[in-house]
């Protein structure tokens, strides 16, 4: 084996965002607060959907099973970003760094399958309302959502795999606040051909191809509302896809900024803060997209706290 292997790097050291003590104290209250609201607002969607049963369609058993994944996406970066705002101690050891990449990288590419599948489930909705129920089948929904998971975690077995098997040469030093692949790659001295090969097979496989289903689905369901007579008809189509429509933009955009650009336009400093926004900030965003504007939610929700209440 080349002595040069990347298992010569015992540890890594996570910088973070800044040195400023005062500022370190400040990021981790913001946070802290941020994870908490996220913890308690994906708890709380998947607590409803699983015990009101007005809440158990295909719609909502996809929305039940995004907040499950942004329950968990959320806790692989906020403890390890807490903890490196308020301790001295920055190293992540080699196979906690291994882990972390795993895990987000796993969680990230099933959260863009399984956005492909709720665009597929909205345009199933508005295209042919009647036979929805039928057309999206419990085993229908459950097998969309094990292929997400599925596909999401093979694909981060192969990239970390080959992202960990890199040889580092004592380099250890991340600028970033965790494990993310365009860091990791500017650390490693043999980046060849094949794992170039490898990061586009990657990115066009998870990325690429949920977009343009995506995209896809929604040609089709534009399409369908042009076919609706009524005003408020469209106005009805456009509100079923509003919520979804929202959380596609917004980790769509961050993770294509990240990700889908050659390694020499990297700027870690900038990027830092559109990680933050995909990996802390979008999973506490997207219980409230769709619960605000839900109806069904909010009384689910009215329902749990009168019960609540009455106890």
């Amino acid at each position: 084996m080349d002595e040069k292997n990347s298992t010569k790097v015992k540890e890594f050291i996570l910088l973070g965002f800044t040195a400023d003590l005062r500022l370190q104290r400040v990021l981790f209250f913001i946070f802290l607060v941020i994870y908490v609201i996220s913890l308690l607002g994906n708890i709380t969607l998947v607590s409803l959907i699983c015990t009101d049963s007005r809440l158990h369609t295909p719609m909502y058993f996809f929305i039940g099973n995004l907040s499950f994944l942004d329950l968990w996406y959320s806790s692989v970066y906020a403890p390890k970003l807490l903890m490196t705002c308020i301790s001295d101690d920055k190293s992540i050891s080699f196979a906690g760094c291994l882990a972390q990449f795993f895990f987000s990288a796993g969680l990230a590419y099933s959260e863009c399958y399984l956005l492909a599948a709720m665009a597929y489930d909205r345009y199933v909705a508005i295209s042919n309302p009647l036979l929805y129920s039928q057309a999206m089948s419990a085993r229908l929904c459950a097998s969309l959502v094990a292929t997400s998971y599925s596909g999401g975690f093979l694909n981060s077995t192969i990239i970390t795999t080959e992202t960990f098997t890199l040889s580092f040469s004592g380099k250890n030093i991340i600028d970033d606040f965790f494990c993310d692949l365009p860091p990791l790659v500017k650390l490693a001295c043999d980046v060849k051909e094949s794992y170039k090969a490898v990061l586009y097979f990657i990115l066009a496989s998870n990325v690429i191809m949920p977009a343009m289903l995506i995209l896809a689905s929604y040609f089709f369901i534009i399409a369908a509302i042009l076919k609706i007579c009524s005003t408020q008809g469209h106005l009805k189509a456009f509100s079923t896809c509003g919520s979804h429509l929202t959380a596609v933009t917004l980790y769509y955009g961050s993770i294509l900024f990240i990700y889908s650009r050659p390694s020499t336009s990297y700027a870690l400093e900038r990027d830092k803060v559109v990680s933050v926004f995909y990996t802390v900030v979008i999973p506490m965003l997207n219980p409230l997209i769709y619960s605000l504007r839900n109806k069904d939610v909010k009384n689910a929700l009215r329902k749990m706290l009168d019960r609540a209440k009455f106890y």
